[in-house]
């Protein structure tokens, strides 16, 4: 095969993988999905609107580069009207980008508290961890943010799920001196028993 043929046929090899390469984000860009994320973060309401009216599964849609949601980028902006706007369109909150941090952990690593609150009051699960295995929960005891540790208990976290390294929200509350968060997860722990109709001792 003459060598100016074997390159021809290279140079098409290469041309062809390019394509099927770009296909994807190629199709992002005339998809209802990606016009329905452009729109979301330029605030564009009216072709949000047109965008669900005509397909209302738009509004799960996840960026193909990254996973982002429209609940991502509403959490990224602390943009609480437009959170709660896209959570009454049924968004669902626990959808993780491709690093898997959900819309609350996002809230959480920006102490973003009005989000968390917002998002855990539309069933955001408040103990889905990042791929460290931390929990919203253990970030809140390290930012030694105590409001947003109680949004956090009032949702349901648990203080003693354990990150990849076996500690927990608990054990790093001893470990770098908060104290007022072992005193939250203490009232947190009572409260739940006084629900529960639990009660510790003999009884007569």
């Amino acid at each position: 095969m003459a060598l100016g043929h074997r390159i021809k046929l290279a140079l098409a090899a290469i041309a062809a993988t390019a394509l099927l390469t770009a296909a994807p984000v190629t199709a992002q860009h005339y998809s209802d999905g990606f016009k329905f994320l452009q729109a979301v973060d330029k605030g564009d309401i009216e072709t949000v609107k047109d965008l669900i009216n005509k397909n209302s599964t738009v509004i799960d849609a996840r960026d193909v580069s990254d996973g982002h949601t429209a609940l991502h980028t509403a959490t990224k902006r602390r943009d609480s009207v437009w959170l709660r706007y896209l959570l009454t369109l049924d968004a669902n909150p626990n959808l993780p980008d491709k690093q898997g941090v959900t819309p609350l952990m996002l809230a959480s690593q920006l102490g973003y508290v009005e989000g968390i609150a917002i998002l855990a009051s539309k069933g955001a699960k408040v103990d889905i961890a990042n791929d460290a295995g931390e929990t919203p929960l253990i970030l809140a005891v390290h930012r030694r943010d105590i409001p947003m540790l109680r949004i956090l208990l009032a949702g349901g976290a648990d203080p003693t799920r354990t990150d990849n390294s076996g500690r927990s929200a608990r054990d790093y509350a001893k470990l770098e001196g908060v104290g007022q968060a072992l005193e939250e997860f203490d009232k947190s722990a009572k409260s739940k028993t006084k629900k529960s109709g639990q009660t510790y001792g003999p009884s007569f």
